[in-house]
């Protein structure tokens, strides 16, 4: 079974080793066991750089502090630095602690720390091929035991067009349907003509007046 540490095996193969176990702690859901072990790696890998410059040293806290104190202040120092005190305290978060935690995340960041401590450790260190930098830290490697044929960059693009696809299409389901536009109501109405002339009932109310007032003056000779 293929690890990401092989690059290791023929730098450092106690290193490889301890690392490696590690891994199948991890792929066994182990994950504080796992934890502990990377510590144990970070602090080999602590020993191992201090070499001849370790005195009365005997913890990993007191090397990492003389580790410290003899760095020259270089980014890729303060990186390996960095990634040793993050493996120390999550070890140590782990060892002991009153319950068993079973945090695949911090296992998983653990791993990848170790395996960035450890390219630092064989390039700057052991003199390792520099190509080796370039190596990214693969978790379908770390389950599967296969090395995945996609890079990370090819897989980050691959799950954001998955994002969008997803995106849109719940858009679409989730859009209201329109409504339908009413037909306008259309009445037809029949016009009746327009009465034009004096009606015969004003002709009879004039005539009615005018005898009326024939009669009035007769009667009032």
């Amino acid at each position: 079974m293929d690890s990401n540490f092989d690059f290791l095996k023929d730098t450092d193969e106690k290193l490889y080793d301890i690392i490696t176990v590690a891994e199948r702690l991890y792929r066994g859901e182990f994950f504080d066991q796992c934890i502990a072990q990377t510590r144990r790696f970070g602090e080999h890998i602590c020993r191992n750089v201090l070499g001849e410059n370790r005195t009365s040293e005997i913890t990993f806290d007191e090397m990492l502090a003389t580790l410290k104190d003899k760095s020259k202040g270089e980014e890729q120092e303060k990186e390996f630095l960095d990634d040793l005190y993050f493996l120390k305290q999550q070890g140590n978060n782990s060892v002991h602690s009153a319950q068993i935690q079973q945090d695949g995340i911090t296992a998983l960041e653990c791993l990848q720390r170790a395996f960035e401590a450890s390219i630092n450790y064989a390039v700057y260190n052991r003199n390792a091929n520099t190509a080796i930098l370039k190596l990214a830290y693969d978790t379908e490697l770390l389950v599967t035991g296969q090395e995945s044929p996609k890079n990370l960059s090819q897989k980050y693009l691959e799950a954001q067009e998955k994002a969008i696809s997803e995106s849109t299409i719940k858009t679409t389901k989730t859009k209201p349907k329109s409504k339908p536009k009413k037909k306008a109501q259309v009445t037809s109405m029949k016009s009746q003509p327009r009465v034009t002339g004096i009606s015969p009932f004003w002709i009879i109310v004039g005539i009615s007046m005018v005898v009326a007032c024939a009669a009035m003056i007769f009667l009032a000779l």
